[in-house]
């Protein structure tokens, strides 16, 4: 069934077929009421893709996951995922996808096995394709030996991958994961990503939203988005480097204090805190002598003072604050 705009077909499904483009969306806009959701996104994602939805909670991840799965509709604007319109194909863009949402939809009284066989029935998996499929993602989700235990007894690991394989029985070409490793243990999110990169060499194209910028640094690209609207799209490496201001780290045990005193410093733009450490902005060269001389007359003590390449969580806080001269606009 082809998509048709007054009895012509669809140039954009063409032009995304055409470019390798799994996701391509134009003015995407979503308002609830006064609230703008999703602003004017334009968004381009290659096919084969791991793309990272980058921001904090409220910023707008969701909402655009549910358009970009035709859940929702847009207030205005288009997308198109799979070659299909959100607004006229959504059906058979449905065929084409998997999406796992923040609280996915397992039944907890029935088996692992008996979830992906559920799932399998609904989305009209043939009969002959159902065992080596869910042997492999058994396999590779490692719940082989857990698929006679009940959805309700799995740790919340364990239950994101059963997500995981239920979203993927029918094999599609695009995957959105709604932040998947939120509330999972390390490890756990270890493992998730390990089999995310397994997927991308099937071809499969992941569409990831997540809060955590250290799980954006494993994306192939990433958005980062704010009150509905996109401040950037690069791969992080790139991403990092647009951050024009020196940074420097400062390791040491009274992380609060020393903030109070090093933001105050003459040169200091910026000082974001990560624990025990602080990462520190400067606009002069000579400002990292001076928190060094005004730690040392404060009595704050420092187990290193360095610099260091910044991070995309130092890059998204200085997009946000429009305090990096190298922003521009």
């Amino acid at each position: 069934m082809e998509e048709k705009i007054n009895g012509v077909e669809d140039p954009s499904r063409e032009y995304t077929r055409v470019n390798g483009l799994a996701i391509r969306t134009e003015g995407l806009t979503k308002r609830f009421g006064e609230l703008i959701a999703i602003d004017k996104v334009d968004l381009e994602v290659r096919r084969g893709e791991l793309f990272g939805f980058v921001g904090p909670d409220g910023a707008g991840k969701t909402t655009m996951m549910r358009l970009l799965t035709a859940i929702m509709d847009p207030t205005s604007g288009e997308a198109w995922v799979a070659g299909h319109s959100i607004r006229s194909g959504g059906e058979l863009l449905k065929e084409k996808i998997g999406y796992m949402s923040q609280r996915f939809g397992l039944y907890e009284d029935l088996t692992v096995i008996e979830n992906i066989l559920f799932y399998a029935d609904l989305y009209g998996v043939p009969d002959r394709e159902r065992a080596p499929r869910i042997e492999r993602l058994l396999g590779f989700s490692n719940l082989t030996p857990f698929q006679k235990r009940l959805a309700g007894n799995l740790s919340g690991g364990m239950k994101q991958k059963l997500g995981l394989a239920c979203a993927l029985i029918h094999t599609p070409e695009v995957l959105f994961l709604d932040e998947p490793t939120s509330g999972v243990d390390p490890v756990s999110r270890r493992d998730f990503w390990r089999i995310l990169y397994e997927l991308l060499r099937d071809g499969i194209t992941v569409f990831v939203s997540t809060s955590y910028l250290d799980e954006a640094e494993r994306c192939t690209r990433v958005a980062l988005i704010d009150h509905g609207r996109i401040l950037d799209v690069d791969d992080p490496g790139r991403m990092r480097k647009k951050l024009s201001l020196p940074m420097i780290e400062i390791a040491t045990s009274q992380g609060r204090e020393a903030r109070s005193v090093v933001q105050g410093i003459s040169g200091v733009e910026r000082v974001n805190v990560y624990g025990d450490r602080l990462h520190v902005a400067l606009s002069e060269e000579g400002a990292m002598a001076r928190i060094e001389a005004h730690m040392r007359d404060r009595g704050i003590p420092a187990e290193a003072i360095r610099p260091i390449e910044p991070s995309l969580e130092d890059v998204f806080i200085s997009m946000i604050s429009g305090s990096d001269p190298g922003k521009g606009g």
